[in-house]
């Protein structure tokens, strides 16, 4: 195998763990192993930003590798928010109605993108990394402080909301199915020049 194979085999692999992992974090709220979910969630994240760094590094960016990635992510965060409700659904609860319009806008780009390209995105924007960051350390800090911040919690749904809101404008715009896209400003300032 050459240099590059065996790069995006590990970089694939490694996003494969958050995958497979997810399963198993959910078996350990069933159990309520608190203690083990917390710290193999942290892994998980850990993961996603470790397959991001050698992706780059290595320059193995590929539609299947971004695809495994947004899994991963997805079925990360979603675990985690499992985590919470089992565990501190009433800083949730308060939240809500800001959760509920996140997750509208979670489903008119999942819908609008499966309309369009018969698939779910793989944009992985600026701002769609930066709210990737911001969920990782909201949704681990859950597991290891008393009160979650609330602080954290609105600078995350602000950001989330807006990487949201910058993909479905994508997703109208863009004719074909792209993946690692910078964000709006570089698709215009690609058209221009």
């Amino acid at each position: 195998m050459d240099h590059l194979k065996i790069s995006t085999l590990a970089v694939n692999t490694i996003t494969c763990y958050r995958i497979l992992a997810a399963p198993i974090l959910l078996l350990l709220i069933w159990k309520n192993e608190y203690d083990v979910f917390k710290w193999l969630l942290v892994v998980s994240f850990f993961t996603d930003a470790l397959d991001g760094y050698l992706a780059r590094s290595y320059k193995v960016v590929s539609k299947l590798g971004a695809r495994l990635d947004s899994a991963g992510d997805d079925l990360t965060v979603i675990v985690a928010v499992i985590g919470i409700i089992k565990w501190n659904h009433a800083f949730l609860y308060d939240k809500r109605t800001i959760i509920i319009m996140l997750l509208v806008l979670l489903v008119i780009e999942v819908s609008l993108a499966l309309i369009r390209y018969g698939k779910m995105t793989a944009y992985h924007t600026y701002i769609s990394k930066t709210a990737a960051i911001l969920q990782a350390i909201f949704l681990c800090t859950c597991f290891f402080i008393d009160k979650p911040s609330s602080m954290l919690f609105y600078i995350t749904v602000i950001v989330t909301g807006i990487g949201l809101f910058e993909e479905i404008l994508m997703t109208i715009l863009l004719k074909t199915y792209r993946v690692d896209t910078k964000g709006l400003y570089w698709l215009f300032k690609k058209e221009k020049s």
